[in-house]
């Protein structure tokens, strides 16, 4: 089954004094191209964290997000108290040397002596904490890939869908393919007959005929067409990874359609192949957010 290069995944895993989450989301791109937002204490894991994701990912522009919730009592501002301590029997020192009252309200002063509050930037993260984000993230990216793999059951079904239009519409050709040999050749014998007694080579005239017709004959592009056709809907089948390959059988579905085109020279036909390439562009359009 294919895969859609778009996809979601959100997962948390809690710890006695936190909740760790991962949240990826991913659209279609040519190549991996990663984007990651993660909170301070996960630097250091980043290059493994983006192996992980890559790895799994494949291909696609995606976006990983990767924070910690702390609860309340674990998220508080940490108290200095040994500073706040130093700072107190200093200043109280100062203000008897002053001879000045000290303050009436130690502790809001002290809160605001430097550092005295001061967020812990430096945090280290523990191994607990690594186990857990990495759980989170597996989780998120099987989360991910379930979405990708409805998404991609989707986009088969429609290209199904549209191959089997196509493939309609090339078997209608056959009727107006010989009716345009015969009115091909009539019309070259009513010139000829204009001619009344000209002199001609009847001979050479009948090679040029043969030549003219099999210039326009179309078996050779409904067999390749038919062909791509056929190696398109056995590649949808392969399994994912197959979007590029997928790309270029259309790409090659595209060239034989305009050479049908082109040889066409009947209004019929020409209709017909319109709403062939109109089917194949819904298909382009699609198979580029295959993985």
């Amino acid at each position: 089954m294919i895969l859609s290069m778009t996809g979601y995944g959100k997962a948390t895993v809690e710890l006695p004094s936190e909740k760790i989450h991962a949240e990826i989301r991913s659209l279609n791109s040519k190549a991996m191209d990663l984007s990651t937002r993660l909170a301070p204490v996960f630097r250091e894991k980043e290059m493994e964290i983006r192996t992980l994701v890559s790895q799994t990912l494949e291909r696609g522009k995606a976006d990983l997000t990767l924070w910690i919730d702390k609860d309340e009592a674990s998220a508080a501002t940490p108290i200095h108290t040994e500073l706040a301590k130093g700072y107190y029997r200093e200043l109280s020192a100062l203000a008897e040397e002053l001879r000045i009252d000290p303050p009436q309200d130690w502790l809001m002063l002290l809160t605001r002596m430097p550092d005295v509050l001061a967020k812990a930037d430096t945090a280290e993260l523990t191994d607990e904490e690594w186990q857990a984000a990495r759980r989170a993230l597996e989780e998120a990216l099987a989360q991910h890939t379930a979405f990708r793999r409805q998404e991609g059951a989707a986009l088969e079904l429609k290209f199904r869908e549209k191959i089997q239009n196509i493939t309609q519409l090339l078997a209608s050709i056959a009727p107006y393919e010989a009716e345009r040999v015969e009115k091909i050749r009539a019309r070259i014998v009513e010139g000829i007959e204009k001619l009344g007694a000209a002199d001609y080579d009847r001979n050479r005239l009948e090679q040029e005929m043969i030549y003219y017709i099999e210039k326009l004959d179309i078996n050779e592009e409904k067999q390749r067409l038919a062909n791509h056709l056929k190696y398109f809907v056995e590649t949808l089948e392969t399994g994912h990874g197959q979007g590029k390959k997928l790309g270029f059988i259309a790409q090659e579905m595209g060239r034989e359609i305009n050479t049908l085109g082109s040889k066409s020279n009947q209004a019929e036909m020409q209709n017909i192949v319109v709403r062939m390439k109109d089917e194949l562009e819904q298909i382009k359009e699609q198979v580029l957010n295959v993985l």
